[in-house]
């Protein structure tokens, strides 16, 4: 087995990333170590990425929520001669096996949303200020801020040369964000896309591909100036001080299992699964807002949805054959409706209780996304409330236990809705998990929200249509243990085409298209032949020769 990805960073160990803060505006310089790559075989030049660049990101934009919620404006740069960003390293690309490929574009997907929705969520509003080559990847970084400036030297450019170079697709939400985001017209989109140069100066300006272009001698000037006036109107707390993320507690045993602070995984390698158990917490909710402050990167709440964040990521790298993800929880409801309460509550007011929800809103998203089954077993003793009862919500099945079992002294098996059930935690159609569940019944909805605070037992739960299944003592472990064998009996492939066809119902959104669409695409090309086999174009990359491709359209 290959060294195990590791997604938690020491920001004194950065390797390609650099952070310059100056009051309420952050500089973000991409400065790659070509020598820095996550694996061997390539090169990381011209400021190209590979997922070990992409995780220092994910850690910084995660970093600039909580320890500085005083930056409303984050400049992204380059920090290197006549190169922006040359994208995703092609030798990386060509090199890797086709899952590390679909779940790098998975990841970065994921990156550059959170970047993306950090201005409107925490005002912190991310600025591409592009000298040089911005090609491929690194014009979808740029894509992803709220505003692009460009400088007008004469050779700096934007490009979008996947196609007529590579053979593959723009893999981070270039092509929606082109169309979606920026309004391109389709025709302009078409000949940007298929064109390697890419394009410079007020052409640029004109079709809408960036917000300003700027003379060379100006141009570092316009953009202090505009990230002060954008920093000096962002809504954020410039009076307030942000916390530290200190490393997570993480163990790895020698059976597979990892044990962190509020969560286990156990490992079942002969059957393809891990299960997941999500502990409650063992003391009172903080007594007030600032007493949570004070217990910063420890607050269950918060403490929880860390944990639980790198778990999905470990599970989505490392274990690829695990194809069935089972969630459990343990603990008191009572407790874990006080805690979800207080960063409800007062998130309006207090900045670290809604970075908490908009975290806890992200790690959700993460689990949607995740290409394995999710099943929830609601079991005695569980805690599937408000914010953990979104997991029902989320996975593929649901069983929960109904009545008492022998020799089970725990809390009959139940769960309680609360307010979280109901707004705050969308999914990337926009909607509700629970809207999204009952499209087609939207009273359930209704029906449900009435239910607020109570303790719903299986049959509630069932009438409800809370979960998909409640079995009693006697069929329990035999109906629980049958489904598992049958989903490791069916195809993954199959499995994961159907789960993502399923999980995503209503409305169609820029999201929902990037990760459906784009990510289904971008999957079935990096198969292809015409990109990856030995005279496709990521394998001749670099060559001299162009790929030769198999001219049927299928």
């Amino acid at each position: 087995m290959t060294k195990a990805i590791n997604f938690q960073v020491d920001p004194t160990k950065y390797r390609h990333w650099r952070v310059e803060y100056d009051g309420a505006v952050a500089r973000l310089i991409m400065d790659v170590d070509e020598n820095g790559g996550l694996f061997d075989g390539y090169e990381l030049k011209l400021n190209s990425y590979d997922l070990g660049v992409d995780i220092e990101l994910a850690d910084i934009v995660q970093r600039m929520r909580f320890e500085h919620p005083e930056v409303g404006a984050i400049v992204m740069q380059s920090g290197k001669e006549k190169v922006f960003c040359a994208g995703a390293n092609i030798k990386m690309l060509g090199g890797a096996a086709h899952a590390h490929k679909v779940n790098f574009c998975k990841f970065t997907n994921e990156t550059r949303n959170t970047f993306e929705a950090a201005g409107a969520e925490s005002g912190q509003h991310y600025l591409a200020a592009v000298k040089g080559a911005c090609a491929g990847g690194g014009y979808e970084l740029a894509l992803a801020c709220d505003e692009i400036y460009m400088t007008d030297d004469g050779t700096t450019s934007v490009a979008l040369p996947e196609v007529p170079l590579l053979a593959v697709l723009p893999g981070t939400g270039g092509l929606t964000r082109v169309t979606d985001k920026r309004k391109v017209r389709r025709d302009l989109a078409d000949v940007f896309c298929s064109v390697e140069e890419g394009i410079k100066g007020n052409r640029a300006k004109d079709w809408q591909l960036v917000d300003e272009v700027i003379a060379n001698s100006k141009f570092d000037d316009f953009v202090s100036e505009r990230a002060q006036s954008i920093a000096d109107e962002a809504k954020t707390r410039k009076d307030v001080a942000g916390i530290k993320l200190n490393p997570i507690y993480r163990r790895f045993h020698d059976d597979g299992s990892i044990s962190y602070s509020a969560v286990e995984v156990d490992i079942d390698r002969g059957n393809g699964v891990a299960t997941i158990t999500l502990n409650g917490p063992d003391e009172e909710a903080p007594a007030s807002v600032e007493v949570q402050r004070e217990l910063s990167d420890q607050a269950w709440i918060l403490r929880l949805a860390r944990e639980l964040d790198d778990v999905i990521l470990h599970l989505r790298f490392n274990e690829l054959e695990i194809g069935v993800l089972v969630f459990k929880t343990q603990g008191d409801p009572k407790r874990v409706a006080a805690h979800e309460a207080l960063m409800l509550n007062s998130r309006a007011d207090d900045w670290f209780s809604n970075e908490i929800c908009l975290y806890w809103k992200r790690v959700l998203k993460r689990i949607d996304m995740t290409s394995r089954s999710l099943v929830a077993l609601v079991e005695n003793g569980s805690c599937f409330t408000g914010i953990l009862a979104e997991l029902l919500f989320s996975v593929d099945r649901s069983y929960m236990m109904e009545g008492d079992f022998e020799e089970d002294n725990r809390p009959v098996a139940s769960i309680k809705l609360t307010h979280a059930n109901f707004g705050p935690f969308l999914m990337s159609n926009d909607l509700t998990r629970l809207t999204t569940r009952f499209l087609g019944t939207p009273e359930k909805v209704d029906e449900a929200q009435q239910e607020i605070g109570g303790e719903l037992e299986a049959y509630d739960a069932e009438r409800l249509g809370l979960v998909t299944f409640a079995y009693d003592d006697l069929d329990w472990e035999d109906e629980v243990r049958i489904f598992l064998e049958e989903r490791a009996s069916f195809s993954p492939d199959a499995l994961t085409a159907m789960e993502a066809n399923l999980r995503f119902a209503g409305p169609e959104t820029m999201e929902t298209r990037i990760f459906g669409r784009l990510t289904a695409w971008q999957n079935w090309v990096f198969q292809r032949p015409n990109a990856v086999g030995e005279n496709g174009a990521l394998q001749r990359y670099g060559t001299g020769k162009r790929g030769e491709y198999d001219k049927n359209r299928v």
